[in-house]
């Protein structure tokens, strides 16, 4: 066997780079995190403009699409970058609108009630466990004398002044983190607004650069994937806000035939959580349980077994026909991927897990598709046997 010089240099700047990587493993995870955090608000950017851009391109279609002229060709992607934006904003908008002041109002119907529930529960413990006799021994244990209280309250005042530096740093720790994520996504945004601006000459400057500096081939199989990954997530996007907006009509209509109250608010909620797969309905549930338990706890029982029965079929029957079907992933590997991702990265495993194995069930797919089809033609052309 003949080993080219290329060869051995490729596997020693292999080894080696190998080597100092594990070597010096925390330097090198430093190097890397500190690197991402820098990048963080580009790759933020980058998502934020591939969801935009699903709006965008959806006003590019039907906003005008026969008019031609220069000032208009100009305009049209800045407006429809606009409508986009806009357009998440005013769903956010209208869903908060409908969700908080309700959730207000529980709140204050809650502590309306709360002196009276408190009173009735301390006399059941009276009735049932004779709490007064317990409170009259913590009473003993107070201070009596007024040496007593004072050496109480100096400590209590040396706790407190001491908890003040803390709570100085918290407070201001609090304020540049916020600081920080207002400018992250500032920067993001902007990034992403440019991106969109500029995506078919970024396009074409990427493939030139591959075309010049990598083989035709190699060229070839790296467009194919980022195609079939480009598919399958923007399918899966379309895909779970149908879903979300399915769960939540589906929620509403429920509600109203069971008479429970809230429904259209606590239908809007339930939609919004469901962008989270499978496991997102039960989010808003919690809220949702919480406020019906304020005018009724028999109906709040009610909403709790409705919205199981619900995910249920949810989770089962539409999640896996509506998002499985458009992103060509059958619906048993879309429940075990919802499973297995949120258990190993939580709601992010839920999220990207879907759209990443259904891309790698595309490729699988079509490389076994490719690789089984010459079989198939050999055996088509070879003569019947002899009989």
């Amino acid at each position: 066997m003949r080993i080219e010089w290329k060869t051995c240099l490729k596997v020693g700047i292999t080894v080696i780079l190998l080597f100092i990587f594990i070597r010096y493993w925390d330097v090198c995870m430093g190097v890397t995190g500190t690197a991402w955090a820098a990048a963080f608000p580009l790759f933020l950017g980058c998502a934020l403009a591939y969801v935009l851009n699903i709006l965008m391109c959806f006003y590019e279609r039907h906003l005008f699409p026969r008019k031609k002229g220069r000032v208009w060709s100009r305009l049209r992607r800045p407006v429809c970058i606009l409508l986009a934006m806009t357009s998440i904003v005013l769903i956010l908008f209208l869903i908060v609108r409908m969700v908080i002041p309700e959730l207000s109002s529980c709140l204050q119907l809650l502590f309306s009630q709360l002196p009276g529930a408190l009173e009735s529960g301390f006399l059941w413990l009276e009735e049932n466990f004779g709490v007064t006799s317990f409170l009259q021994e913590l009473m003993a244990m107070l201070p009596e004398t007024e040496a007593e209280w004072q050496e109480v309250i100096n400590r209590f005042l040396e706790t407190f002044l001491s908890g003040v530096g803390n709570i100085m740093e918290i407070a201001t720790n609090i304020i540049f983190s916020t600081v920080s994520i207002t400018i992250t996504f500032v920067v993001a945004l902007v990034f992403s607004i440019y991106l969109l601006m500029g995506k078919e000459k970024i396009g074409q400057q990427i493939r030139t650069l591959m075309k010049v500096y990598l083989p035709q081939k190699m060229t070839d199989g790296i467009l194919y994937v980022a195609k079939t990954f480009d598919n399958s997530f923007h399918h899966f996007i379309v895909g779970q806000f149908v879903e979300a907006f399915i769960l939540g009509l589906l929620c509403t209509i429920g509600m109203l035939i069971l008479q429970l109250p809230y429904a259209a608010m606590i239908g809007s909620l339930i939609g919004a959580t469901a962008l989270i797969p499978v496991a997102g309905a039960y989010i808003g549930g919690v809220v949702g349980t919480f406020m019906i338990f304020t005018v009724s706890p028999v109906k709040a029982m009610i909403f709790l077994l409705f919205l199981v029965i619900l995910q249920q079929l949810e989770g089962n029957l539409i999640y896996p026909k509506v998002v499985g079907s458009s992103i060509g992933l059958p619906g048993i590997w879309v429940l075990a991927t919802v499973t297995i991702g949120g258990g190993i990265a939580g709601v992010g495993g839920m999220l990207l897990g879907v759209p990443i194995i259904a891309s790698l069930y595309q490729l699988l797919k079509g490389d076994v598709q490719k690789r089984t089809r010459p079989v198939k033609q050999v055996k088509k052309q070879c003569p019947p046997k002899p009989e």
